[in-house]
């Protein structure tokens, strides 16, 4: 009977890293290699991330004789520390590391400290899975004396309830508001063109920087035309989801953002930057639009554009379902990891 010890941040946390597992569990090689969840890290005061990395060693000390493959997920540098002991004691017990690597940017390969720390980790693995194409490129690059054996997989498209009858006139930011997402890109580009569109407005869903928003949406003189929501979950997220008409990420760094997959789930067309893996998959003007980082206004030209014309709108989303019913799909994605599981235990026999 075969078992996969699954390492990773825990289900409380915020972040894609836990979406991505939920959606994991759902699928049939969860139960098949009766995975367990080893819940490492959690959002909260120091004694609570102590708790959970203390707890998680006994769990996995306790699990791992049973175990075959040891799924690691690892977030970037700080993530690649808390899992690098784990993975050199999997591997001293002929246990088979597989490394999911979902950073939130290529610096965690090209920066010097970073590239030596997520370095030792990689080179425990049995095999690397990657988020897109171009993550293999980078690492590659960043690794030129290594040939690592990696694997792409999807991150998967959630499963929700659409309903566009309750469609409103809002562009939607989702994550959390801190520069390196882009949040003050997205308000500078706003003012822009907000006063060309009265009855539209946008709404920041994400804990963060929410007072320096504030401060900069009242400089620019918009505060009627932007709304600050605090992290969202539950219904509510799903609500807020299917009341907006346009997402909009303005990351200058990600692996491949949830937020862009949960707005393709609700069928929301995006306004993207070409950071991780998104160019690898979002065409400008077939499934979505794209804008250089930082550049607010290509920003507002590509929303005006959006704004201005419904029947963009409709053929972006329609173009991006069929990601969300292919290769994107949580059936698609979970095969694909089952395979990859019976392949590294097929080599290890």
């Amino acid at each position: 009977m075969s078992k996969v010890l699954v390492v990773a941040t825990s289900r409380k946390t915020r972040g894609g890293i836990t979406s991505v597992i939920k959606a994991h569990e759902t699928g049939a090689q969860w139960k098949k290699y009766h995975c367990v969840w080893i819940q490492t890290h959690r959002d909260g005061p120091a004694w609570i991330k102590l708790l959970y990395l203390a707890t998680a060693y006994i769990q996995f000390l306790l699990l791992l004789p049973f175990a075959d493959i040891v799924h690691f997920h690892c977030a970037g540098r700080t993530s690649a520390k808390r899992k690098t002991i784990m993975a050199k004691i999997a591997r001293c017990c002929g246990k088979i590391v597989l490394v999911h690597f979902h950073p939130p940017g290529p610096h965690d390969v090209f920066d010097p400290e970073s590239h030596y720390i997520v370095k030792r980790l990689f080179d425990i693995a049995n095999k690397i899975v990657v988020l897109s194409p171009q993550w293999v490129r980078w690492i590659n690059e960043a690794y030129q004396d290594r040939q690592y054996p990696m694997e792409i997989l999807w991150n998967p498209v959630p499963v929700v309830k659409r309903d566009a009858l309750l469609r409103q006139k809002q562009i939607l930011y989702a994550g959390k508001v801190i520069k390196r997402k882009g949040y003050d890109t997205l308000l500078y580009g706003w003012s822009e063109i907000a006063s060309e569109f009265p009855d539209w407005k946008v709404v920041f869903a994400g804990n963060g920087e929410i007072e320096e928003g504030k401060r900069i949406v009242k400089e620019l003189g918009i505060e009627s035309q932007v709304e600050w929501l605090g992290w969202i979950s539950g219904t509510t997220k799903e609500t807020v989801f299917n009341q907006s008409s346009i997402y909009c990420l303005a990351s200058s760094g990600e692996g491949f953002p949830m937020g862009v997959l949960d707005a393709w789930a609700y069928g929301i067309p995006c306004v993207v930057t070409p950071v991780g893996g998104i160019p690898d998959i979002v065409k400008d003007g077939l499934n979505g639009l794209i804008f250089p980082v930082g550049d607010k206004k290509t920003l507002a030209e590509q929303l005006r554009r959006l704004l201005s014309c419904e029947k963009l709108r409709s053929s972006i989303v329609q173009e991006s379902d069929k990601l969300v019913n292919g290769e994107f799909s949580v059936n698609a994605v979970t095969r694909h990891l089952e395979h990859i599981y019976e392949n590294l235990l097929n080599k290890k026999e």
